[in-house]
């Protein structure tokens, strides 16, 4: 890109080989031809002929790394305006599945022809599979870890519900050297069996167009939750509407076709819902993900959110669950959610089960997301 082109000619040199085919494949995107006809520069944009982007495909797989040939088809997809190829099921065969191909996708689906839904499927499939495999079992064990020391906090009411090697541990500090022995000033018991559900998890989900890669991690995300027996997990998309996906948790694919990503925002409508399916407030916790741009009742929705706290609900705002840091979000709203006691945050998909094990047991969400997540 610096001495492709004209800036070639100061140097007296002229890239051949494979060095042409890579600056050819940049420029098409980013070059000053890139943004379509009729721009002056040497013009190797992709146009909208769909042969010249499946080879344009293929030359970028050949020549760049998987994450970097991600970022490529995305600037492609945006910068020449190349959504209506994705509806080519031979496009969508040679294209490199990820987070933003599959919520571009997620917005084309009611308009998806049938002979191309299948291979979008096989793309939405194949990253949600890829997520799953990364964070499933960080996931449960994190939330198995939160929930036996949640459950070894309650004190023992037998004897036989001592744990007493924890109990010498944690009481170290109260030896006492002349009778050589630890005065226990906390019993700390065993965690219980779990056979019934521990915890309700309910993730709120804004499925704005700005939400996408969001949508999709939470998506998967809750999928995994859905798996454990230990909680009783709900999924609640919206925009300004509300559709309850519960009953799609078990397949993701199947839940994230069940979204509509775009149009406006209500978040009080999605959390007068979410209330209604709370029945045990102090062993809920409610995941809010949203860029908080209200197209309801603020005045409402903040009400609403002070009355589930003094309830017992533990509610957390995130502003993006994606990878990509310094969302664009409502501010204002955000500091309103953090006077009322929830802290509103960015969260990449890998801190999420440790932000789960953190609001399970109950510690300080604001010094977790300090902590563990300070983009915001």
């Amino acid at each position: 890109m610096v001495l492709g082109g004209e800036a070639a000619a100061s140097t007296g040199a002229a890239l051949t080989g494979d060095d042409a085919k890579m600056d050819t494949a940049l420029e098409a995107v980013y070059g000053t031809g890139g943004r379509g006809a009729g721009r002056r520069g040497r013009g190797a944009g992709l146009g909208a002929s769909a042969p010249q982007v499946a080879r344009w495909l293929g030359d970028i797989r050949a020549f760049f790394p998987s994450t970097v040939v991600q970022i490529m088809q995305k600037d492609a997809i945006e910068r020449l305006d190349l959504t209506r190829l994705l509806l080519e099921p031979e496009m969508l065969e040679a294209v490199e599945p990820d987070v933003h191909l599959v919520g571009t996708l997620l917005s084309l689906n009611q308009v998806l022809p049938e002979r191309a839904r299948e291979s979008a499927r096989a793309v939405v499939r194949a990253v949600a599979g890829r997520l799953e495999e990364r964070l499933a079992r960080r996931m449960r064990s994190a939330v198995d870890g939160a929930l036996d020391r949640s459950a070894r906090r309650h004190r023992p009411r037998r004897v036989s519900e001592v744990d007493w090697h924890r109990t010498i541990r944690t009481n170290l500090r109260h030896y006492v050297p002349a009778r050589r022995t630890v005065v226990p000033h906390h019993l700390v018991g065993y965690a219980r069996r779990r056979r019934t559900v521990e915890r309700d998890i309910v993730l709120c989900v804004d499925q704005s167009g700005s939400m996408a890669a969001s949508v999709v991690h939470a998506g998967v995300l809750g999928s995994v939750l859905a798996s454990m027996p230990t909680l009783r997990t709900s999924l609640v998309a919206f925009d300004t509407s509300v559709v309850d996906l519960t009953d799609r948790l078990r397949d993701p694919v199947e839940l994230l076709f069940g979204t509509q990503l775009g149009g406006g925002t209500d978040i009080n409508r999605a959390l007068a819902y979410c209330e209604r399916l709370i029945t045990r407030p102090r062993e809920t916790v409610l995941v809010l993900i949203s860029d908080l741009y209200e197209g309801g009742s603020r005045a409402e929705m903040l009400k609403r959110v002070a009355a589930m706290t003094a309830a017992g609900t533990r509610i957390v705002a995130l502003t993006a669950l994606s990878d990509e840091g310094a969302p664009a979000f409502d501010h204002a709203n955000a500091a309103a959610l953090t006077s009322l006691g929830v802290p509103a945050f960015a969260c990449t998909p890998d801190a999420f089960p440790d932000l789960m094990a953190a609001a399970i047991e109950g510690r300080d969400l604001t010094e977790w997301s300090e902590r563990a997540a300070p983009a915001r």
